[in-house]
């Protein structure tokens, strides 16, 4: 993992492992549970963005008594935690990636191709957002949509 991932309002809590999330969910009060640790392993080990479909069929595969209703439970825990993102990236369903790997993204709106955007793009805009409007952006949250250099 490129950096640790740290929980709002969590003060230093650095959080490098499956074990690491599941200290922090028990130390809030929650339950680390089977089907918790499975979803954890696989949004850990997952190379890419994962719809909660995918990440269900994957959490299945190893452990198939769990319930998508289950995921996305977890899903909406594990948000309010800090410890993942969604984003839209283009029409298609929200995905879900560890936080510490969050990035923005541009879509092509002819061919669908995605490009990882670097955060750093994206500093100026969101000074002047901040400074001029009083707004904080997300980067993350929504794809950019545009023409890749390809079907320009």
């Amino acid at each position: 993992m490129s950096k640790p991932l740290v929980a709002p309002e969590a003060g230093a809590v650095e959080l490098e492992t499956v074990d690491d999330v599941l200290a922090l969910v028990r130390a809030r009060g929650g339950r680390a549970t089977s089907s918790r640790r499975v979803i954890l392993d696989v949004l850990f080990e997952a190379q890419d963005h994962l719809t909660a479909e995918d990440l269900t069929e994957a959490v299945q595969a190893r452990a198939p008594d769990v319930h998508i209703s289950t995921v996305y439970r977890n899903l909406e825990d594990l948000q309010r935690l800090g410890v993942i993102v969604h984003s839209h990236l283009g029409h298609g369903p929200a995905t879900y990636q560890l936080a510490s790997l969050a990035h923005a993204h541009f879509i092509c709106s002819t061919c669908g191709a995605r490009v990882e955007a670097p955060d750093e793009w994206f500093g100026s805009l969101a000074q002047k957002a901040k400074s001029q409007l009083g707004f904080t952006i997300d980067p993350h949250h929504f794809a950019i949509v545009g023409r890749c250099a390809s079907c320009s």
